[in-house]
């Protein structure tokens, strides 16, 4: 009887699976012929602001297929805001003037590369064989993962890299497939504007700016016509989880709840797809939202920043009290000094919303953790702040917000705020700390550390360090015995208060600001430090397909053998940028100069605009 009773109830499992798929795998183009009726004018006069709809159905003339380009726009921009015009401004050198380097330094360089490319190579043929065509592969069991539309996300994501890596027979192959995606479906109900635009947008338009290729543009275009459909709203303003069957179906208005690095973070990718097609709505689209920053900049709780979620209904971005650099704020700060070298510096917002932000962010986020070997290095944290402009921090540090370090340090670059560039260094060398000082050579996703009362001068006091953990951790009990049982069950290294979640999903972030860091300063501890991270990932990712997120990695080596922390997840970023990245810091430094290009927050390089010589 038990045996049957499981059968049925694996019958029961796979039906339900097979509904569910049912159900979210989407036919837009069926839908939008069905619906299409609601689209033919009618005698009424449509409300101020709104057009009445074409009557051509929505396909290409030329092949037949679905194009959202013939969708009807209900709210239309008369006249949409152009690219700044006039010549790109001379700004300061970013990158540094590296010497000639030994031979000694450069066989060691590029064996690193090597080995780097090895593991892409290996990671992209097991994509390959086992998820062609899908979003991501399941590096455990080989199955795939469509969470991103189904539009082959580590297919578009790794154009460049498959560029860049001089793999150019995969990068033949892999655009002949990436243009033949079909937008006319989707696995997934809703579209997440965001990830759509750094990912695909971005990938096409990167691969585009480095090979010429004509086909990758059109598709860009294809893309940029569905995504600016979320932005058909009254206020202009988009919902960034956006349902295209119901916009087929219905007027749109934006979400009164948002999050600011979704709204706040589309704007190089419309930028650039606006350069390359002469097309200013696509400028005009974000340019309109980054005004609205402007404008609110000094009005909210924290004066300078933006809190995590903002209200795109009535276009408010002033209500909440939460700021941070980290995850759902953080590539909205990333963006305001890669739009000012992505234009040339030809708009003048950007310096002033990248000054007044990261003014604030340095009084208020920033902090000092007391660590056992005193080093000099910051973390950011969140904020609380009242309605009286008060501040409480939390000092939570993140791998996600390891991307702050390049950003000050592209920031004081940029803008000749040199101590901006140092700051970016500690924030850095806060990140590479926290590798160096956890068991796998790992940083794990979120953690809590103590903080200094000064960032001048602190010394380690473990006294204070044990009696914060016993806080944080809720116990421990009365004798020291008991403190001592609950940090080691807690796997706590000193200085670590408190880890609160243990993964490691192959993140980008700490060596994009250390890649970022060596080319903008040249100093070879960066690329050591590269190495050492390198070499603890992979050891403790790889299975026998490609790399694997990580459930817990606090275990030390020997524990780890004891048992399988290995989670059945490889996202496209570990291709995309955490591995472009690794090989780009042991690349020779004219592979894509950072005074020629700028990198989306999906670590897609796009052509700055420069003065002509």
């Amino acid at each position: 009887m038990f045996s049957l009773r499981r059968w049925m109830t694996y019958l029961g499992l796979a039906a339900c699976i097979l509904l569910m798929v049912s159900y979210f795998r989407k036919d837009i183009v069926n839908e939008a012929r069905t619906r299409y009726s609601q689209y033919v004018p009618s005698a009424a006069t449509p409300p101020s602001g709104q057009s009445q709809s074409p009557t051509a159905p929505p396909t290409d003339s030329k092949g037949g297929r679905f194009s959202w380009a013939s969708i009807p726009v209900r709210n239309k921009v008369k006249d949409p805001s152009p690219v700044p015009a006039g010549k790109p401004k001379t700004l300061p050198r970013v990158q540094h003037k590296f010497p000639t380097e030994s031979p000694a330094h450069a066989s060691e360089r590029k064996d690193r590369q090597a080995a780097v490319k090895r593991t892409f190579e290996r990671s992209w043929k097991a994509y390959k064989q086992h998820a062609w065509g899908h979003d991501e592969l399941a590096p455990v069991s080989g199955g795939v993962r469509d969470g991103f539309g189904g539009w082959g996300a580590s297919l578009v994501d790794n154009l460049d890299n498959l560029w860049i890596m001089g793999l150019k027979s995969e990068f033949e192959e892999a655009v002949a497939a990436a243009v033949d995606i079909d937008l006319s479906t989707a696995t997934t109900e809703s579209i997440n504007v965001f990830e759509t635009t750094i990912r695909h947008l971005g990938g096409f338009l990167s691969a585009y700016d480095m090979s010429g290729d004509q086909r990758l543009l059109d598709k860009a275009m294809e893309f940029g016509e569905m995504l600016i459909r979320a932005f058909d709203t009254p206020n202009k303003l988009p919902i960034t989880r956006w349902k295209p069957q119901e916009y087929l179906q219905k007027p749109q208005e934006a979400d009164p709840v948002v999050l600011v690095a979704e709204i706040g973070s589309l704007e190089m990718e419309f930028t650039r797809l606006s350069i390359v097609t002469g097309d200013p709505k696509y400028y005009d689209a974000t340019a309109r939202i980054m005004r609205l920053f402007d404008a609110t900049q000094s009005r909210t709780h924290l004066p300078g920043m933006w809190p995590v979620t903002v209200n795109a209904r009535d276009a408010d971005f002033t209500e909440d009290t939460f700021f941070t650099l980290s995850a759902m704020s953080d590539s909205l700060y990333e963006y305001f000094p890669k739009m000012h070298a992505l234009l040339g510096g030809l708009e003048p917002m950007y310096k002033k919303l990248y000054d007044g932000s990261m003014a604030t962010a340095i009084k208020y986020n920033l902090w000092r953790p007391m660590v056992p070997d005193d080093a000099d290095i910051l973390m950011s944290g969140h904020v609380r702040a009242s309605t009286q402009h008060k501040a409480r921090l939390d000092p939570q540090g993140q791998h996600l917000v390891c991307f702050a370090g390049g950003m000050f340090a592209l920031g004081g670059k940029l803008f000749e705020q040199p101590e901006h560039v140092e700051i970016g260094k500690k924030l850095t060398d806060g990140c590479i700390w926290t590798y160096k000082n956890m068991p796998l050579g790992i940083m794990p996703e979120v953690f809590n550390m103590m903080p200094c009362e000064s960032r001048t001068s602190c010394h380690w006091n473990e006294t204070l360090w044990r009696q914060t953990v016993k806080e944080r951790n809720g116990g421990g009990g009365d004798s020291e015995s008991a403190l001592d049982s609950l940090i080691a069950s807690e796997r706590l290294q000193k200085g670590f208060t408190q880890i609160t979640d243990r993964r490691y999903i192959l993140r980008p972030e700490a060596i994009e600001s250390v890649f970022l860091l060596y080319r903008m300063t040249g100093e070879q501890k960066y690329q050591d430090a590269a190495w050492d991270m390198f070499t603890a990932i992979t050891n403790a990712s790889e299975t026998r397909l490609a790399n694997a997120a990580m459930s817990d990695i606090t275990f030390s080596r020997e524990q780890l053998k004891q048992g399988n922390t290995q989670m059945d997840s490889m996202e496209s970023f570990w291709m995309a940028e955490t591995l472009k990245y690794f090989y780009l810091v042991f690349s020779e430094p004219e592979v894509v100069n950072l005074d020629e290009w700028v990198f989306n927050t999906e670590a897609h390089p796009f052509k700055r605009l420069l003065p002509v010589s």
